[in-house]
């Protein structure tokens, strides 16, 4: 099968055509309700999708804002290739990002786990660290949502079988929200 760049487009739209933006409000709400209350978030991912999560961390921090200082407090947890592997070293791969929530995060705080496939050991963890530590959850998820989309408090699940769109479609979500933070930011 040869893929042309008109049949991409045409698979994007109809994602975002039959998408259900209901989660993403719900994400919107207490992202900005963990703003107000000085709080953080924390995102993860593999491979594309940590490079979306570090993206995102830095259009959350200063991009909703634009103002020094007045931004979310926003981490990457794939951004630090020694904490990383230091941890996949002694404790293991699988534990790279729960183990650095148990350190960071507290209850009120957000973890945004991004995953195509919403299977892998390590965004599984990292949401079952959060829930045990009262850390809202949420996915960004493709394909059939694995795992990651029956044990996440929020889960945006757009059914796709490809991973690329999945991956254009955490953008689109992390660009949504930036945009919604941007026009509720806090004055002052």
């Amino acid at each position: 099968m040869t893929v042309t760049f008109s049949a991409y487009s045409s698979k994007l739209q109809r994602v975002l055509a039959d998408a259900d933006w209901s989660a993403v409000e719900m994400l919107a709400q207490a992202m900005l309700t963990c703003w107000q209350a000085k709080r953080q978030i924390f995102l993860c991912g593999n491979g594309g999708s940590a490079g979306n999560a570090i993206h995102l961390a830095n259009d959350f921090l200063y991009g909703i804002a634009k103002k020094s200082g007045a931004g979310m407090r926003a981490t990457a947890l794939a951004a630090n290739p020694a904490v990383l592997t230091c941890l996949a070293n002694d404790v293991g791969y699988d534990a790279i990002f729960s183990e650095q929530l148990a350190v960071h995060a507290q209850a009120g705080d957000i973890l945004i786990a991004l995953s195509g496939s919403g299977n892998s050991p390590n965004i599984v963890r990292a949401i079952e660290q959060a829930k045990a530590m009262g850390v809202t959850s949420c996915a960004v998820l493709g394909y059939s949502g694995g795992t990651c989309k029956n044990i996440a408090d929020i889960a945006i699940h757009f059914p796709v079988d490809d991973m690329q769109i999945a991956e254009d479609m955490q953008l689109i979500v992390g660009h949504m929200l930036m945009q919604w933070l941007y026009a509720h930011r806090p004055q002052g």
